[in-house]
């Protein structure tokens, strides 16, 4: 890239990680072309991006993007680093990311931003063993809904009976 292009792209990579609900830094060192191209395919399924930039141009595009401080730490931005960024589901590309260190050994994740919060390496471990959003939201209405069911069962079932009741004394009439 040329010296005169820089402050373009750093301009256009702050404008992206201030919309990003999500951003990842995770050290991809290891990490072949053919499963960097799975890996891609896998975080565009979860409508996620991964970039690969000069880690001074990320943290000029940090700064001026106004994320805390952390992430643009030396000793975070040291080595082969990797940006993967969403503005959908916060947790979907961090589940992605962890599902294939599982399977291929690499990237190994650094630290993270996640809606506007700080989040370290065991956080993120923590986060990429949650559920996806749906399903959470799934669960919580089942938990609610589930009382509701029971409420219902026990209403009708003293129906029928009070029906059985009238309806016997109704026959000896």
């Amino acid at each position: 890239m040329k010296k005169k292009d820089k402050p373009v792209f750093v301009a256009q990579l702050a404008q992206t990680l201030q919309s990003a609900k999500t951003l990842v830094l995770v050290d991809y060192k290891g990490l072949g072309v053919k499963p960097q191209q799975e890996l891609k395919r896998r975080l565009v399924a979860v409508n996620a991006t991964m970039i690969v930039a000069k880690n001074t141009l990320f943290a000029r595009a940090a700064q001026e993007a106004k994320l805390p401080a952390e992430i643009s730490d030396v000793k975070v931005l040291s080595g082969q680093t990797a940006y993967v960024m969403t503005e959908g589901d916060p947790i979907a590309p961090i589940a992605v990311l962890a599902k294939f260190a599982r399977e291929f050994e690499v990237p190994n994740f650094k630290v993270a931003v996640v809606e506007g919060v700080f989040q370290d390496t065991n956080a993120l471990i923590t986060l990429s063993k949650l559920p996806s959003r749906e399903i959470l939201l799934g669960q919580v209405v089942g938990s609610i809904a589930s009382p509701l069911y029971g409420l219902v069962s026990v209403t009708q079932t003293n129906i029928q009976k009070l029906l059985y009741i009238l309806k016997s004394k109704g026959g000896d009439n």
